[in-house]
């Protein structure tokens, strides 16, 4: 699983909270109870459910926007509206944790294209199209309003993002295959707004349209270049300062 799944590990406690003796004398070899207990596991079950719950909740907010039904998404999850609260206790937790989700996804898609691509315009075809299935365009939305753009899990997934993503790109100019005057964020502009569905379209009706005109971007960007573009290569902070 991802690091959405997995809880951060607890600071270090002192040898008194954890139950050593601080006596010099005491037996080093004889650990208390608390220090030998093991650290309790999600249930594989309890794991199942949150991933199915982020999934249908993914597709449903790209359909319906943040305030879809937390109805819908238990349904599609094929889970009781319980274990939904039980995971997200509410709508601000829950697109946190899709965000995150989406974030973590693309950016192993581009890790996997880098790695797995023998050609470096292929790796940004093939992460390009994957980050459109991911459905990061719908992430836009769902930054909007009260949501916490500056919480260190965002940071931290947002910073894995973008050097994984800036690293693929910067293969591609090294090659000499994609063009040197576009920058990260030309790309994920253009990945977002080809990607996200049009209000009233069907998502399932536009997703042939949605990789046609993303290989069409695409082809745009080889080198070498064919026309001049009008301002300058746009990064991820400069996205970040201006919709965050």
């Amino acid at each position: 699983m991802n690091r959405l799944t997995t809880p951060a590990a607890a600071p270090s406690a002192p040898a008194e909270a954890v139950g050593l003796s601080a006596d010099p004398s005491a037996d080093p070899a004889q650990p208390s109870a608390a220090a030998a207990a093991p650290v309790p596991r999600p249930r594989a079950d309890a794991v199942r459910n949150r991933e199915r719950i982020l999934v249908a909740a993914r597709e449903v907010l790209v359909e319906q926007g943040s305030g879809a039904p937390f109805d819908e998404i238990a349904r599609r999850a094929g889970v009781g509206n319980a274990t939904l609260y039980r995971h997200f206790p509410d709508r601000a937790a829950l697109v946190h944790h899709v965000v995150l989700f989406v974030m973590d996804r693309v950016t192993v898609r581009a890790e996997d294209s880098l790695a797995d691509e023998p050609d470096a315009f292929a790796a940004l075809c093939r992460f390009t199209h994957a980050a459109a299935d991911e459905r990061i365009g719908a992430l836009c939305p769902m930054l909007a309003g009260d949501f916490d753009g500056e919480h260190p899990e965002l940071i931290a997934a947002r910073e894995a993002l973008a050097a994984a993503v800036e690293t693929l790109v910067a293969a591609g100019q090294e090659a000499g295959l994609v063009r040197t005057d576009i920058g990260v964020g030309d790309l994920m502009v253009a990945l977002s707004q080809l990607s996200r569905p049009l209000p009233g379209i069907s998502c399932m009706a536009v997703d042939g349209f949605v990789h046609r005109h993303l290989q069409l971007f695409l082809d745009g960007l080889r080198a070498p270049a064919r026309s001049e573009l009008p301002g300058e290569a746009a990064t991820l902070e400069d996205l970040r300062q201006k919709t965050m």
